[in-house]
């Protein structure tokens, strides 16, 4: 792993310090706040493109802030599924930062309640850009106490973010949001003091060098593994996601399902095969793995149930996080064959397009004033771009080609199948029919007109409103033709226990 000069270490800083800093400034500004978030959100792209470049060139990075060594120092690591996750978040949050602008200022127009209006908008921008700064430093920090720190300061902000639409379904929701993600924290860290106990270090790096065994060990792993399946919504640890996703404003909506519950999910399956890969047993792995087939067909047919649109794509999150955890028993570890390329591929699709499924739904209720789904008729004659976003985005979730939601499926198709693992195709396959019932559900009242059916004239979206939201749709389905590019980084980045394996790749 390449060890960086001070100049190159400034990069992998920057994405830390560029949305603190910049979220710090919005705290004291009333006034261009945007401008310092668009930046910002500029800025880190940039950083995060830089380091992918450095990436493919010299490998896997590590830097040693202020010169000191493990275990005294902070370590940060930059190697394959990291920096595809810090470009996740970089893409998806350029598009939400310019979607919010449109939202708020669309909402602002309002001249009863524009001055509450005007207050969501001042407390966004600075709680956005500590949730991003959050998030980039989580996927690059390289202990398991300062991991700590950075799901501490996501979770505080995301639950900060949910409640600012002010109404009391939002913040019923966000206390409880904010509860089961204190809750998952201090199982975290009551796992990390076990762990600490047991080996004296916190480094990632030194960690993996362990021989980790032992009733202390097991502890830890139980309690992180808790945590992280509480903050990530796995089934039946899911009942805080749909609520707190359906009744925060569109811009956070999509911040949350798109970012948020991958940062935990992220560091649980980094743990479980890096860390402490020696301990997993198969029947463990199979158990995870059953609860997340369980997710995939409960959220999928409670999203076909639903009346609301917001409320259905965030039933369609439970589900498509489902798949995710069906990866865990298909990872053959005695082989050390990782499925890293599921994983990233479905962070990567799933993120940017259930972003654009909510920055839909948030344009198609500000412009009707509701999102009862059966009350949605003729929205493509008012919001072409919008329904055409949406719809790219539902053929990823639906897994059609060549969306990179095909992708994952093939890949668990083909390993569950190679690996004489059957059930798990059964699951993959039922949850993509079931998905069709949903997105076509909502698309069939997109393009229907019944017999004198009458439309109410409302003010046209900003373009900001529906461009974001189509660019990142139209980004999960070109996933689907550029997979050898993320792959690359994972095999040219990835270190010796996340090695990439090519076998079933269309």
């Amino acid at each position: 792993m390449t060890l960086l000069q001070p100049a190159a270490s400034a990069w992998m800083i920057m994405p830390i310090m560029l949305p603190l800093a910049g979220g710090l400034i919005c705290f004291l500004l009333s006034r261009k706040t945007f401008a310092v978030a668009l930046i910002t959100s500029l800025c880190n792209l940039v950083a995060v493109c830089f380091m992918t470049g450095q990436l493919v060139a010299f490998g896997p990075m590590r830097s040693h802030m202020g010169g000191w060594q493990p275990p005294l120092g902070i370590t940060l690591r930059a190697d394959g599924p990291a920096l595809l996750m810090l470009l996740l978040t970089a893409i998806t949050g350029l598009a939400i930062t310019l979607y919010a602008r449109g939202y708020f200022s669309y909402r602002i127009v309002d001249a009863v309640h524009a001055a509450h209006h005007q207050r969501q908008q001042r407390y966004f921008w600075p709680l956005w850009l500590l949730l991003l700064a959050g998030l980039n430093g989580l996927f690059l920090a390289n202990d398991i106490f300062n991991l700590y720190v950075t799901l501490e300061l996501i979770g505080i902000s995301a639950a900060s973010l949910a409640a600012l639409s002010g109404k009391p379904a939002s913040q019923l929701a966000s206390f409880r949001y904010l509860l089961i993600s204190l809750l998952g924290s201090l199982s975290y860290l009551l796992g990390v003091v076990f762990l600490y106990r047991s080996t004296g270090v916190l480094d990632l790096d030194l960690l993996h060098n362990l021989p980790l065994n032992g009733s202390g060990i097991r502890a830890a792993l139980a309690l992180m593994s808790v945590g992280l399946i509480l903050k990530t919504a796995l089934f039946p640890l899911h009942f805080w996601l749909p609520p707190a996703h359906a009744n925060a404003l569109a811009p956070v909506s999509a911040i949350l399902s798109a970012l948020v519950v991958k940062a935990s999910f992220y560091l649980l399956f980094r743990f479980w095969f890096e860390i402490f890969t020696p301990i997993i047993t198969m029947p463990a792995l199979n158990c995870i793995g059953a609860l997340g087939a369980v997710a995939v067909i409960w959220g999928a047919l409670q999203a076909i149930l639903q009346q609301r649109l917001k409320l259905m794509v965030a039933y369609s999150t439970v589900s498509q996080l489902g798949y995710l955890f069906i990866a865990f028993p298909l990872t053959r570890i005695e082989e050390g064959a990782q499925i890293w390329p599921v994983v990233i591929f479905m962070a990567l699709a799933h993120g940017c397009a259930k972003s654009a499924m909510f920055m839909a739904a948030g344009t198609v209720f500000l412009h009707f004033g509701h999102d009862r789904i059966n009350d949605l008729y003729g929205t493509r004659s008012s919001l072409p771009v919008t329904v055409f976003a949406y719809g790219i985005a539902g053929v990823s979730l639906m897994g059609l080609p060549p969306s990179g939601g095909f992708i994952v499926k093939w890949l668990l198709l083909s390993s569950a199948l190679n690996s004489s693992q059957w059930w798990w195709a059964l699951v993959v396959m039922t949850g993509s029919l079931l998905a069709m019932i949903y997105v076509f559900r909502v698309v069939s009242r997109f393009f229907v007109i019944p017999e004198n059916f009458s439309f109410t004239s409302s003010t046209p979206p900003s373009p900001l409103m529906e461009w974001p939201a189509l660019a990142l749709a139209l980004i999960s389905m070109l996933l689907g033709l550029a997979a050898p590019w993320p792959l690359h980084i994972l095999a040219t980045g990835g270190t010796t226990a996340v090695q990439v394996v090519f076998q079933g790749l269309p």
